[in-house]
């Protein structure tokens, strides 16, 4: 008997707000949302409620009356948490839970959960516990109660080490250590991108919302076999991977966290270090899933994070992927709607080849032409065309009459650094 309470998932119920500011559809749409999330979390979602008011009651959420009725509803279903589709406040999280009697978590909670589930680099698990000592810290509202959550389930998946039963003294020691770890991991990660730099290898980040493609995108390009899953965030720790294009140029292709709507700002904060590398990438390639209903607000979600994390004017090409799964009247539609994108199917492998030639020609588009002439005598000189070999992309080499000349194409953030004042 004892086994099998410890292996049922747990039962919740999902609470969404249509209100004034998110029409009905909307809220139900983000309770599609939460259910993925919730069940990718460990539980089963056996009941649904959204209310619709004007804006939330400050001390219940939903009102009174309507809390008193989802209570019933919970105590007929069998209901072991209740799940909120908004962020709640520390008074509303103690008021709801003396009404429910049952444990209250919100999105919020549940995506900081699948991340402690997912998170598998000490780099990753380290930033996942950030985000989480930082959204718990206000809400240890001096009773205990949020603390008291700690014991398992969704949403209490806290970091142990830490002792998080203590005092707040101690999460803030934590807090602070946890930032210098990832501080230290920021400026390797800043020292690694100089080297490419400086080694003049082209960089495209894959970003998109979470189980949009973008891992098994990321493999057919570059032959890897990173963990491709239906399933979201299963892709924490950002994977860089070598590619070889037609041009016989090499760039670093890389895969990073899925962005999700309302991703939480501790989770956006702590993986700034992770997500720099899409700001300094030289191309960002946004996987879109074409077959998603609710399309146009997954493109909105990711377009914020982009601009949070300072990626808002990187060169960016839309890639509408699963295609497969449209009809050939949708394509065209789409293609007609959004003319400069892509339209793909990883899986398939339908499009690939006309998005390796558009990654070939954006990046192309940073070349700046040159033409150096040398004298032959000059003792720097084989050092000096070595590197230009080794920067740009030699299309003319001449040597007549005790002279050099060499043209060809060379990044424009290179271009002082391969020979003397350009000819």
């Amino acid at each position: 008997m004892g086994r099998s309470r410890v292996t049922r998932r747990e039962h919740a119920a999902l609470v969404g707000l249509a209100s004034e500011r998110r029409p009905r559809l909307d809220a139900e749409q983000s309770l599609d949302e939460l259910t993925g999330l919730v069940e990718a979390a460990g539980g089963q979602v056996m009941l649904r409620l959204v209310q619709e008011r004007p804006r939330p009651d400050p001390a219940t959420f939903l009102g009174s009356g309507k809390l008193a009725t989802l209570g019933a509803a919970c105590e007929e279903a069998g209901i072991d948490l209740v799940v909120f589709d908004h962020e709640l406040t520390p008074a509303q999280t103690r008021q709801i839970e003396a009404r429910l009697e049952r444990r209250i978590v919100d999105r919020t909670q549940v995506i900081l959960d699948i991340f402690a589930r997912r998170a598998r680099t000490r780099e990753g698990k380290l930033q996942v516990e950030l985000a989480q000592l930082q959204y718990l810290l206000p809400r240890l509202a001096g009773s205990g109660s949020a603390l008291s959550r700690l014991g398992g389930g969704i949403g209490t998946r806290g970091p142990g080490e830490t002792k998080l039963e203590t005092d707040r003294r101690r999460i803030r020691a934590r807090i602070h250590t946890l930032g210098t770890a990832i501080e230290e991991v920021r400026q390797r990660r800043a020292q690694l991108r100089e080297r490419r730099h400086r080694e003049s290898v082209s960089t495209v980040a894959l970003v998109g919302y979470t189980n949009a493609g973008k891992t098994t995108l990321f493999n057919a390009l570059t032959g890897a076999g990173a963990l491709a899953s239906d399933a979201l965030f299963v892709t924490l720790d950002p994977l860089v991977r070598k590619v070889r294009l037609p041009d016989n140029r090499e760039l670093l292709v890389s895969d990073t966290v899925g962005f999700i709507d309302r991703l939480p700002h501790a989770l956006v904060a702590a993986f700034r270090a992770t997500l720099e590398e899409v700001a300094d990438a030289d191309l960002v390639l946004h996987v879109i899933d074409a077959a998603a209903a609710d399309r146009s607000r997954r493109i909105g979600a990711v377009q914020q994070v982009l601009a949070e994390v300072g990626a808002a004017d990187v060169a960016l090409v839309e890639i509408y992927n699963k295609c497969d799964l449209l009809t050939k009247d949708e394509c065209r539609r789409l293609e007609v709607q959004h003319p400069d994108a892509i339209c793909i199917s990883a899986r398939g492998g339908d499009g690939l080849a006309e998005l390796t030639r558009r990654i070939t020609w954006r990046l192309a588009l940073d070349l700046q032409p040159f033409s150096f002439t040398f004298d032959a005598s000059d003792p720097g000189i084989e050092a000096c065309v070595a590197r230009i070999y080794r920067l740009a992309r030699v299309t003319s080499h001449e040597a007549r009459h005790g002279r050099v000349a060499i043209s060809g194409e060379v990044p424009r953030r290179l271009l002082a650094r391969i020979g003397p004042t350009p000819g």
